[in-house]
């Protein structure tokens, strides 16, 4: 029984190993890859040992877009300002719909889960940030629009809070004298880092990661985001390949480094996830499991 047992477990360690190389092996691909030089990654294809290592990519996006800097800035502060906003405004729509006695609670119930299903349009969604609360070329427009509350977010919280949260210790802390505001902060709060935290990883995500905002309703390139302004290099980097093409304008076709380009402008807008989500990651898996049956 001992030998099987163990032959069991070497077995499931070599398996856990080799998937972990397949999920690691696509990003060291990719990061070496940014690395290659131009030519040899035409000629050549992707390889983890390409036969000429090159920076040209990083130093053609540093050098053509000074902006860079600015763009991960405004990044990472939209970032971090829609998460807090989002996890405020989840919290504070999720914990009433958690309590029974909340008066109205179904109709409550019933709008959030309708805008799930019904929306607007992009059209009216356009001309109502634009015309009514114009939001356009702010900073409001990467920060509000489609982001500042999700009814999916309101939901998995909601649902957290029914199933892990005794409805015994909201009401010991009602009778210590702690008022809805004390009692959403300083007891429902600390018990609901898991879902919190997996709230703010998928947040997050949406935020760094978006460009359609951008892309709507902003044409100041002094508020770009990483994300739009990569899109924005790439869209020039390929008009001056068509011209090169053409054999219109100045530029010599061999000088610009379009496949590693594409390759460093991935990695610059995952390495900041990349570097974070390892600290977030076990709080995700445990947060994401909410529906689980319990025994």
């Amino acid at each position: 029984m001992v030998s099987k047992d163990r032959g069991f477990q070497i077995f499931a360690n070599a398996l856990m190993c080799f998937l972990v190389v397949c999920v690691l092996a696509p990003f060291f691909l990719l990061i070496i890859s940014s690395f290659t030089d131009e030519q040899a990654l035409i000629a050549n294809g992707y390889s983890f040992f390409p036969e000429k290592w090159s920076t040209y990519a990083y130093k053609y996006l540093l050098v053509q877009s000074g902006s860079v800097f600015r763009g991960y800035v405004i990044s990472i502060g939209i970032t971090i300002v829609g998460t807090f906003c989002n996890l405020l405004i989840t919290l504070l729509y999720a914990y009433p719909l958690s309590r029974k006695e909340l008066p109205g609670r179904d109709i409550f119930a019933f709008y959030l889960f309708f805008t799930m299903l019904f929306s607007g349009g992009l059209v009216p969604a356009y001309l109502m940030w634009t015309q009514t609360f114009h939001i356009r070329n702010t900073i409001f427009a990467l920060l509000v629009p489609n982001l500042l509350m999700s009814p999916f977010n309101v939901i998995m919280m909601r649902t957290y809070f029914t199933t892990n949260i005794p409805d015994e210790v909201i009401d010991a802390a009602r009778v210590d004298g702690a008022n809805e505001f004390k009692i959403i902060f300083g007891v429902v709060f600390p018990m609901a880092v898991p879902i919190t935290a997996t709230i703010g990883l998928l947040t997050g995500l949406a935020y760094w990661n978006d460009w359609m905002n951008g892309l709507y309703y902003i044409n100041d390139d002094k508020l770009f985001s990483i994300q739009v302004l990569l899109m924005k290099i790439q869209r020039n980097l390929d008009q001056l390949r068509q011209q090169a093409q053409n054999g219109s304008g100045n530029v010599n076709m061999a000088d610009l480094p379009s496949t590693s380009v594409r390759m460093a402008l991935t990695v610059m807008g995952i390495l900041p996830v990349m570097i974070i989500y390892p600290f977030l990651q076990r709080y995700f898996v445990k947060g994401i499991t909410i529906g689980a049956v319990k025994g």
